[in-house]
């Protein structure tokens, strides 16, 4: 993930020397003294159905509207195709469908038609369909017919050509519903991606053909029938994820409670899956289901956290506590069957049946989400229904709380924060205020703590992010991110989890509900924002303690933590600088464990010259970080455990991650 350059390191790091400077600072490191752990579970992801983060991002599906929902325009997204003298017609059928979870249908209605002059739908996918050459694409689709219509001619189509870029016939549609299931191969042409296409289906003779659940999909991560575009699972697993945050934030409570994520309704065949309305103003597929997420957990080595509805809904809807709440606290239990039962249990052989016969660990379970909002005041008690009932089956289980409780004590508390950057630099201390304040002589040596309790909760802060920047955040948000993570790396005794959000957005024109959002992209590309690339490099290099320091001369824009891999024996030091002047720094290191000599390795640096400059889909690498060739100096530890680096400066508006090792 990072570009490579060979220039010396105190070459790349003086960049900007010319201008005033201000003081430098003095950093002193004490490299041998621990002073508080680090959570192995520090950085990772959360997520839910907003932007069409799923449907039309992660989720690799092509087809818009699968399941053929229709307004008073017509069945949205799909459209009557009638080549040469062919007549048809379309209409929503909502008497006859597949399942009982889906019981509607799209009727074509063909009255004339012959080989040459086929008559059918076509789909335009999410902003298009990005078609590539030597590229195998699987589909299926679900069909009955009256009278014999013939075979099913399936092609990806070019908006601009109207020619097939792939094709194929799919034949013996019965009277009664059945699946059908297609490849299509594209040959060498085109050179590249283009998401102008869209897909086809039609019959050359009279009659009428019933249409449902009709899928496409390109090659997918590890391959997984129906999974995951590549391309975002790539940039995600680059962020080295310790846990995924799921289904979501106002996803799993959905506006209504009849609209929240019912995760009995999401497993299982894709045609018993009702599909339901997200809160962000959609309709998801569900293709997303408790069991995709849990192997997308596999899949990227990540902790599931199970977020489980605890009886309040986004328009004040609430379950009183109770004999009302106690078959939303039963459902909790069978999901956490579900994911960790052996196949003996009831859930466990149902997870074994739709193909994943092993458990899942689970550590963690949340108790709704952002119940702060409940008005009713009713959390309190939901909340301690809800702990009783789970820890005494699964005593093991950490409980998170999303709301502050009396009744009981949570082992976890999530917190949310959503600000600018001015807010993350001067809040930058949020979990730990070290005696001193935030200028001239700073100690870290465990510290003096007037915020945070540590008698208390543990804290996840399930979603924070800085907001600046649309529809991806800019480099001014991405030194927020930074400052507001340099103050978790500190505190992670305490902050033993924390995830971005939101992480995905759709760029097109109408994929937006939220900014600032991660990672952009459309039906062909992605790409990682300035805020994306502090996160990988932040999230691949964190050590499992932090060690006891100095810094004397920093102004109120710069932020730096420090940990160390005991394993490997390394340093991690994380420096930001959000100053518009460059900011001169020695560092000093005191270490009396034995070490004999201590190497100056990687340096790497995200840069720009203005905290406006961004990322784009038009232009993803304007901001993307720089790994320096590793120092050919090294800095020996004297008799007395000192070594010394000086005369380095960091650059304005720069995020650098310098890597030492301890011989």
């Amino acid at each position: 993930m990072f570009q490579k350059t060979f220039a010396p390191i105190a070459l790349a790091l003086t960049a900007g020397l010319a201008c005033a400077q201000p003081s430098p600072v003095t950093l002193t490191i004490h490299a041998d003294q621990a002073i508080s752990p680090v959570s192995p579970t520090l950085y990772g992801l959360m997520t839910e159905e907003i932007n069409y983060s799923y449907d039309g991002g992660l989720y690799a599906e092509m087809v818009r509207n699968r399941t053929f929902r229709a307004d008073w325009s017509g069945v949205n997204f799909w459209y009557l195709v009638e080549n040469g003298n062919s007549s048809a017609k379309i209409v929503p059928d909502h008497t006859t469908g597949p399942s009982e979870a889906l019981k509607n249908s799209l009727r074509l209605d063909v009255d004339k038609a012959d080989a040459q002059n086929q008559a059918g739908v076509l789909n335009l996918g999410y902003w298009g369909m990005a078609v590539r050459g030597n590229t195998e694409y699987k589909g299926s689709f679900y069909a009955k017919t009256a009278g014999d219509v013939g075979p099913v001619t399936v092609s990806l189509v070019s908006d601009e050509t109207g020619k097939a870029l792939a094709t194929t016939t799919v034949s013996g549609i019965a009277g009664e519903w059945r699946q059908y299931t297609f490849t299509l191969k594209t040959g060498a042409a085109p050179a590249t991606a283009s998401a102008a296409n869209h897909l086809a289906l039609t019959v050359g003779h009279a009659g009428a053909l019933w249409l449902q659940l009709v899928s496409l999909f390109p090659p997918t991560y590890h391959d997984r029938p129906d999974g995951f575009r590549i391309d975002l699972m790539e940039k995600l697993a680059a962020m080295r994820p310790a846990f995924l945050r799921f289904p979501g934030g106002n996803y799993l409570e959905g506006d209504h409670i009849n609209e929240r994520f019912e995760w009995k309704k999401t497993i299982g065949p894709l045609v018993d899956r009702p599909t339901h309305r997200s809160p962000w103003g959609y309709q998801s597929t569900d293709g997303m289901g408790l069991l995709e997420f849990l192997e997308w957990c596999e899949d990227l080595k990540m902790e599931p956290l199970l977020a489980v509805y605890a009886g309040y809904s986004l328009h004040g809807e609430h379950v009183n506590p109770g004999a009302d709440l106690e078959p939303y606290v039963q459902d909790a239990l069978d999901e956490i069957e579900y994911a960790t039962g052996s196949t003996d249990t009831k859930w466990g052989a149902e997870r074994a049946k739709n193909g994943h016969p092993e458990p899942f660990k689970l550590t963690y379970v949340e108790i709704g989400n952002e119940e702060w909002f409940d008005r009713s005041g009713s959390y309190d008690e939901r909340y301690a229904q809800f702990d009783k009932a789970i820890k005494a089956k699964y005593p093991s289980l950490q409980l998170i709380a999303t709301a502050p409780v009396k009744s009981t004590k949570p082992d976890v508390i999530d917190e949310h924060y959503y600000v600018r950057a001015t807010q993350n630099f001067h809040d930058a201390g949020h979990y730990d205020t070290p005696a001193g304040g935030t200028t001239g002589t700073q100690h870290w040596d465990g510290g003096h703590y007037d915020k945070a309790d540590r008698n208390g909760p543990k804290v996840f802060v399930g979603e924070w992010a800085t907001r600046e920047g649309a529809p991806t955040p800019n480099m001014g948000a991405a030194l927020g991110d930074a400052a507001w993570m340099t103050g978790l790396e500190r505190n992670s005794d305490l902050v033993v989890m924390a995830s971005y959000a939101p992480l995905l957005t759709n760029v097109n024109p109408g994929g937006l509900q939220w900014d600032t959002d991660l990672i952009g992209y459309n039906a062909v590309k992605s790409y990682g924002s300035p805020s994306y690339y502090a996160q990988v490099m932040f999230g691949s290099h964190l050590g499992d303690h932090t060690v006891k320091s100095e810094v004397t001369g920093a102004g109120p824009k710069f932020f730096y933590s420090i940990t160390k891999n005991t394993v490997k024996n390394e340093l991690y030091l994380k420096l930001v600088n959000a100053s518009s002047d460059p900011q001169p720094i020695d560092i000093e290191f005191e270490d009396h464990s034995g070490a004999k000599m201590l190497e100056s390795g990687s340096v790497i640096t995200l840069s720009a010259n203005d905290m406006q400059a961004t990322n784009s889909i038009e232009s993803p690498d304007l901001i993307v970080p720089v790994e320096h060739n590793k120092s050919s100096a090294s800095a020996g530890l004297s008799g007395n455990g000192h070594a010394g680096f000086h005369g380095a400066s960091i650059p304005p508006y720069t995020i650098e991650v310098r890597v030492f090792y301890l011989k």
